[in-house]
């Protein structure tokens, strides 16, 4: 079985309204990663020097060594920009979110006193700021563990939030497992909030950013000064609070590094920004667990009634082997093609049934169009159609006919069969009696070819409409 694991459908078209507090029409969400004294450092047991997020152009590791020029621009973020950044949100009264490296944490008492004075979230960003992609499963289980531990006893409290920044592919799953946290961040998908079923367990999602993250000034494409971004951060807002004014209210993250935006420079294209959100109101400012609260009692997760993709075969072509009438055979194809969660929707099952369809040899095309029925035919007349085919001709009327209209569809249907080989199909629910007999009409007079994919288009149609009235 192949099954794709990515999901690109998220909530589509359909995206629930936040239904942020006050009826605010964004939610801006500040998040001050704090990083300084939990980098790649010798002194911290690492392997080599840190590269990561510094102001020295083709920055590399040192292995083995120091690096004086990195190590001082982290402390500049600790000693300086910590400062500037705290005095700044405090005056404005906005609550930020710390994503806080355990170990960094560790090292800076006076800091994280400021943080809890202020009233700010501290979620967890690790035991350190260093690269999970190559780390054991046990490895980063056991730092997911330590960064807890050390969390805990730097604040008082475990983190209810969770963001790795330099995850892994399993990070999610190992921080979801391990269990009590209100959200994890690692991921950069959506512009709301939503639940993951992980080990059959359902876990919130607060997904960040980084088109918006001051990293973007150490790299490139970035920001090349204080304007720049603070002109992308307007825009972002710009953008998001018009479409919450239209009735879809969403989220802007802002991913700040004492670093970096604590440079003066930069620090005033931040304060542009806080001072002009402030001209606005239905703008909300929480912190990432106050989303979360929020979310888990506005949209509560609901378990889908199916999920198609993760059916075993057998239920799979039960459930959705008579979408193509009498073909289960297509059902059987797409199931074990690839499948994904694109592929739980009426729409995307039916790209993954109609794929089979159209693949097939024009044999096993044709013997699908044999196997339905005419339309007010003998089967019809017998009761032996399939639920779905009588459901259908039902909706249009052609159960209850008058003995001259009755005649007149056998003829056509005669007419038709002799002619084509085939039924006359027809997606019953887009007409009435009338429009069916005007198409069938019209329809005799196609060349074979024509007729043959006509005949097709309407047989998808029809399992189009069927995968409609039982999948959202």
């Amino acid at each position: 079985m192949n099954r794709y694991p990515r999901d690109m459908q998220g909530y589509g078209r359909n995206a629930p309204n936040a239904n942020w507090p006050g009826g605010a029409h964004v939610a801006v969400q500040f998040v001050l990663n704090y990083e300084e004294g939990g980098e790649n450092n010798i002194l911290h047991g690492d392997a080599a020097s840190e590269a990561f997020l510094v102001d020295v152009l083709g920055a590399a590791p040192w292995p083995g060594q120091r690096h004086a020029n990195v190590e001082s621009m982290y402390e500049y973020g600790a000693r300086a920009g910590f400062w500037r950044l705290h005095r700044m949100f405090t005056e404005a009264a906005l609550p930020v979110t710390i994503y806080g490296v355990a170990t960094a944490l560790m090292r800076a008492p006076a800091q994280l006193a400021a943080m809890q004075d202020a009233g700010w979230e501290i979620a967890s960003h690790g035991y350190k700021w260093v690269q999970h992609k190559d780390m054991s499963l046990d490895e980063e289980r056991s730092q997911i563990a330590e960064a807890v531990r050390l969390h805990t006893l730097a604040t008082g409290s475990r983190p209810l939030g969770w963001y790795t920044g330099r995850s892994s592919l399993n990070t999610v799953d190992l921080v979801a497992d391990y269990g009590g946290f209100a959200y994890i961040s690692d991921t950069y998908d959506d512009d709301l909030p939503y639940w993951k079923v992980i080990h059959g367990h359902p876990q919130l999602i607060i997904p960040y950013s980084l088109s918006t993250n001051d990293m973007r000034f150490v790299t490139g494409p970035g920001f090349d000064n204080g304007e720049e971004y603070f002109q992308f951060l307007k825009d972002t807002f710009n953008c998001l609070y018009a479409e919450g004014q239209a009735g879809s209210p969403k989220m802007m993250s802002l991913g700040l590094h004492c670093r970096l935006v604590g440079q003066p420079g930069r620090f005033q294209g931040l304060k542009k920004f806080v001072d002009y959100i402030k001209t606005f109101d239905k703008v909300w400012v929480p912190t990432r667990l106050d989303i979360a609260r929020h979310w888990m009692q506005e949209h509560p997760y609901t378990a889908p009634k199916v999920t198609p993709s993760l059916l075993p075969k057998d239920e799979f072509v039960t459930r959705y082997g008579s979408i193509f009438e009498h073909s289960h055979w297509i059902a059987e194809r797409a199931w074990e093609s690839e499948l994904a969660p694109a592929n739980d929707t009426a729409i995307g099952l039916h790209f993954a049934l109609r794929t089979q369809f159209r693949m097939a040899t024009p044999e096993e095309r044709l013997a699908v169009l044999r196997a339905h029925p005419d339309l007010a035919g003998k089967l019809a007349a017998a009761q032996r159609l399939t639920a779905d085919s009588t459901a259908e001709q039902a909706s249009a009327g052609l159960d209850a006919l008058t003995d001259a209209e009755r005649e007149k569809f056998t003829a056509l249907n005669n007419a038709y069969t002799q002619k084509f080989g085939f039924p006359f199909i027809v997606a019953v629910r887009d007409h009435d009696k009338a429009s069916i007999l005007a198409n069938f009409e019209k329809r005799l007079a196609n060349s074979a070819q024509d007729e043959f994919d006509t005949a097709c288009a309407q047989v998808e149609r029809i399992a189009l409409l069927r995968l409609k009235a039982i999948l959202p």
